[in-house]
């Protein structure tokens, strides 16, 4: 009996350390951070958020195209990457599809010889950007959507996009579903959908509200949950209408059955397409560096719209805003004030130094394995203004930590501020008040499995873009 209860615990405690992790694939969907999303289509000339389907392919020309200048201030950005909508609900091709009389094959641009998809490929390699694609499987214009036919035509449109501009990164599905030209609605064959792209391109990262991969933050304003668990329970879901509510999107599932982290989404002006009465309205360097705080900084990644004018061209004043929203990340992030301090663990049989904690290698960690009994930080030898700390977590095995406390000590470890937080992930940014700390201390009270931390670095930014 005595060793059927240990084998009992054994088996127990190890089934409640073991937590859903990411792929490789994910892993590096994680590391990409800040992308850019564009909004571009007839909607663009038509000044609509959504089309009708109706509209005339003619009206689509945008003479000065430049996807090159696309690339040049995605880069000058900090953005790691470019997801296009291919096709939006309207149904228009930004590609000459054989599967559709709905493209930049039957409008006036470049006399029906363009593919703004070819072009974008092309000089995302060229910049050194990751390509994606958003195609909505709602379409107002095809004849066949609302038939089971027009299943064979998405999948031959997804078949197009991964043959000829491969190798594309994040594929993006909308989960919206209205009525096509016949008035029907489309059964959608997600299974089918999904096979799909593993078999074209296993590499590839889908998001949707509920993945496979990537998941909805729950809003359109690029905010993720305070608390942000990288896993979601899907089971009894389904795409757009029966997808989860946007507060578990925004939280996830702390148990959650499979890796789904979360992205945020958010346009650079009040609208998804550009619109000229918006040029006035683009969001400021200090409003993007507020959002890049809430999206990047609580674990997530965030994709920013940045919409093409009428000209085929990022807009003057959306550029200077991502300039600008650059120079202030950097600003903010140049000077790890950790590097100064020295890293120690301590562990329940006493203290040591450590140098994983502050040496800016994600690979170097510091596991906590009993949290009653452990904690970890950085000491330095004369006090140190700061008002931001980083922490990461090593993600590899699963996202562990349930709660934590960041200490801001003296140097006689006299207790200047607490604050409390839940999840981690993998990047946790928590700024203060300026505060004169000579020790930085990193608590975890509950955790599932083992927390591993690689980072914990601290900044001194200023004071007007501390988070509000």
């Amino acid at each position: 009996m005595r060793y059927f209860l240990f084998f009992l615990f054994y088996f127990s405690a190890m089934a409640a350390l073991a937590q859903p992790g990411p792929t490789p694939q994910q892993l590096a969907w994680h590391e990409m951070e800040f992308y850019l999303f564009m909004h571009f289509g007839p909607n663009t000339f038509t000044n609509l958020e959504w089309g009708h389907g109706t509209e005339k392919e003619e009206i689509f020309n945008p003479t000065g195209l430049d996807c090159e200048q696309w690339c040049r201030i995605a880069k000058a950005s900090g953005a790691t990457g470019i997801i296009i909508t291919a096709k939006h609900h309207d149904g228009f091709c930004l590609w000459p599809s054989k599967y559709s009389t709905h493209t930049v094959r039957e409008s006036k641009w470049k006399n029906g010889k363009g593919d703004v998809l070819k072009e974008l490929s092309a000089a995302c390699k060229k910049y050194g950007l990751r390509f994606g694609v958003y195609i909505s499987p709602w379409d107002r214009n095809h004849p066949d959507y609302g038939t089971e036919k027009y299943n064979d035509v998405f999948v031959n449109m997804m078949k197009e996009l991964f043959t000829n501009y491969g190798p594309i990164w994040e594929l993006w599905w909308d989960g919206a579903n209205g009525e096509g030209p016949n008035g029907k609605k489309q059964v959608y064959d997600w299974k089918r959908f999904e096979k799909t792209v593993r078999e074209l391109s296993p590499n590839t990262v889908v998001f949707s509200d509920i993945g496979p991969d990537i998941r909805w933050c729950g809003n359109e304003s690029g905010i993720a949950g305070t608390t942000n668990w990288n896993t979601l329970d899907t089971a009894g879901f389904t795409r757009g209408a029966g997808a989860p509510s946007q507060d578990t999107l925004n939280t996830g599932n702390a148990d959650g059955k499979a890796w789904i982290p979360a992205e945020c989404d958010v346009s650079i002006r009040p609208g998804w397409f550009w619109h000229e009465n918006e040029n006035s309205k683009v969001k400021t360097p200090e409003e993007l560096f507020s959002l890049y705080l809430k999206s990047v900084g609580r674990g997530a990644n965030l994709l920013l719209n940045v919409p093409p004018d009428r000209r085929g061209l990022i807009h003057e004043n959306d550029s200077a805003a991502l300039v600008g929203f650059r120079r202030l990340v950097e600003k903010s992030f140049a000077s790890n004030i950790s590097r100064r301090g020295t890293g120690y663990f301590n562990p329940h049989n006493g203290a040591r130094q450590v140098s994983g904690l502050n040496d800016g290698n994600p690979r170097t960690l510091e596991t906590i394995v009993a949290p009653d009994r452990s904690s970890m930080g950085i000491e330095f030898a004369d006090s140190q203004r700061i008002n931001c700390v980083v922490l990461k977590e090593y993600l590899e095995k699963g996202q562990h930590t349930r709660s934590f406390r960041l200490l801001l000590m003296t140097k006689k470890h006299e207790l200047l501020r607490e604050i409390k937080g839940t999840s981690i992930g993998r990047k946790r940014i928590l700024t203060f008040p300026t505060t004169n700390v000579g020790l930085i201390g990193l608590a975890i009270d509950d955790q599932q499995g083992y927390t591993a931390i690689t980072e914990i670095q601290a900044y001194l930014i200023d004071e007007k873009l501390l988070e509000k």
